[in-house]
């Protein structure tokens, strides 16, 4: 054969460990898709963890008709996923392994795309995009995009401290001795977060890392699930306290390995993931959860020393952790969630003490902004409110921009941009540019025309971008204005859909967003929606 020609029947090298319990209705396809990855995949070994739902007598079938297929059943259900994972570890023969969630898929070139950069790179870790798909929408978004923009070489994982972001397992090829050499393993049982401690182990060991741009796994997120995924019930306090002993026993392996940078990142990444993301959803608990949320937060947070909280100080999750320490009960839970919303916003009322500092309130004089107000304009926690007036001939959009200590008028306010992109399909629609016109002395407003009709039927969020004379701009999104029937659903005559249901409604975060059905059977369809949200 010539030397130029790629090899027609490449030689297998990769084994996929499929882990699943009671999955019937979703492992077949997970397998297929692993098979689908063509020769490269010597073998496919599905861990059946002791279901009960038939998931393992579905799998002898598969396994009957393909010889690549190997399934091992766990006698004793492990109750997660780590113990399921260090069987398929110990099963796997071939030279490379990838870990399979029996829910979710590998993309057509996923493991061809890995095993390439790992030959070039001679890497013992190989890692590409994970997209997170919602289900039954089939909107996507990427996972820790920045990292796979371009295909990278990595000698150490220090020199990237942003990998400690991507705890994911799913998304990498291991080099199987490369794992076994280091006896890095999951947690095993009913281990939550197991991916987590498992990722620090590996980034512990330092091993040369090539990162790629390609998709290589899509995660399926099912939120109307009869049973949530471990991941995303998070309605419960051990799940918060799960989350943080796995965060803190990562920590530890890093700085016992030396990695005292990747260690600090990941404390820093503690801050902007996990806390901003709980405190978001602070507001939907009871008062017994958020007592208790909040003293173990600030148990967790009274680990972290000066260099801890330097690192990145004007950074939104620092900021929140700050309020958080110096408040011994919960309070100005609102005020919290719109500062851990992506992007941030920063509600009024903006404090001072008498020497003019800024601080986060009256009574916390102690906490102050003076870091967080040194950033970028581009990155400045800007509070813009929004209202939206659905009418017949014109639905207007009301627009209202706060000053941040004077951070606005110095960069002078010009115009905002509005889109509207819809949640199921991701398709943006409407964008529209308004000059903003000074509102008093601490306010810049604008009104945006919005055709409704032009919509139609779906979930929308609204983004917006603020541009500022002095050439920058900020992309945020709206804080929507509730109370006094501000986001009240109302039926809007439509030439084009003879009646229009509009709803706007505040997300979890406090942004404003619209849901939009026509006649009878859209009204329906909101409904049945509304009915799993709130049962889930």
């Amino acid at each position: 054969m010539h030397p130029d020609l790629p090899d027609p029947q490449p030689t297998p090298q990769v084994g996929v460990v499929v882990i699943g319990y009671n999955d019937a209705a979703h492992v077949a396809e997970a397998v297929r898709s692993a098979l689908d990855q063509g020769p490269a995949v010597g073998e496919v070994v599905a861990v059946d963890d002791c279901s009960t739902d038939g998931s393992g007598e579905l799998l002898a079938r598969l396994a009957a008709e393909e010889p690549r297929l190997r399934v091992v059943r766990r006698e004793v259900n492990s109750g997660g996923c780590g113990s399921p994972r260090n069987t398929g570890i110990d099963a796997v023969t071939m030279p490379y392994v990838m870990f399979l969630d029996s829910d979710d898929v590998l993309p057509p070139g996923a493991v061809d795309a890995l095993l390439a950069a790992a030959a070039r790179a001679r890497a013992e870790v190989t890692s590409g995009l994970c997209v997170r798909r919602e289900l039954p929408s089939g909107s996507e978004q990427p996972w820790q995009a920045p990292l796979y923009t371009v295909q990278t070489v990595l000698a150490r994982p220090s020199q990237r401290p942003r990998l400690v972001h991507d705890t994911l397992c799913v998304n990498k090829l291991y080099r199987t001795d490369f794992l076994r050499e280091h006896d890095i393993r999951f947690p095993e049982g009913r281990f939550l977060y197991e991916d987590i401690v498992f990722t620090a182990r590996v980034l512990a060991a330092a091993p040369r890392i090539a990162l790629v741009p390609d998709r290589v796994y899509v995660w399926h997120v099912r939120r109307s699930a009869e049973q949530l995924s471990l991941s995303l019930d998070r309605g419960r306090i051990d799940n918060w306290k799960a989350r943080t002993e796995a965060c803190a026993l990562a920590y530890d392996i890093l700085l016992s390995a030396g990695q005292k940078e990747l260690a600090r990142a990941a404390r820093a990444k503690f801050l902007d993931h996990e806390v901003r993301m709980y405190a978001r959803e602070l507001g939907l608990r009871d008062a017994d959860y958020q007592r208790a949320w909040w003293e173990h937060t600030r148990e967790y947070l009274e680990r972290y020393d000066a260099a801890d909280w330097e690192l990145n100080p004007g950074a939104p999750g620092r900021l929140l952790a700050r309020v958080i320490v110096e408040s011994p009960e919960p309070g100005d839970l609102p005020r919290l969630k719109e500062l851990a919303a992506r992007p941030a916003r920063l509600l009024p009322p903006y404090a001072r003490t008498p020497d003019g500092t800024p601080v986060w309130s009256d009574g916390l004089p102690q906490v102050t902004l003076t870091p967080f107000l040194t950033r970028p304009t581009r990155l400045l926690p800007l509070a813009v409110d929004g209202e939206l007036h659905p009418r017949a001939r014109g639905a207007r959009l009301c627009l209202r921009l706060h000053e941040l200590y004077g951070r606005m008028a110095e960069a002078g306010p010009q115009e905002v941009e509005a889109e509207w992109q819809c949640r199921e399909n991701g398709r943006t629609a409407q964008r529209a540019t308004t000059a903003f016109a000074p509102s008093g002395e601490d306010s810049w407003s604008a009104e945006v025309p919005v055709d409704l009709a032009a919509l139609g039927v779906g979930t929308w969020d609204l983004n917006l971008t603020v541009r500022f004379a002095d050439g920058t701009h900020r992309d945020v999104t709206a804080h929507a204005l509730t109370g006094a029937g501000r986001l009240r659903r109302r039926a809007v005559p439509s030439a084009r859909h003879g009646v229009l249901l509009v709803q706007p409604y505040a997300t979890h975060s406090g942004a404003l967003a619209l849901r939009m059905a026509t006649g009878l059977r859209g009204v329906m369809k909101i409904a049945r929606g509304r009915l799993r949200r709130l049962l889930h």
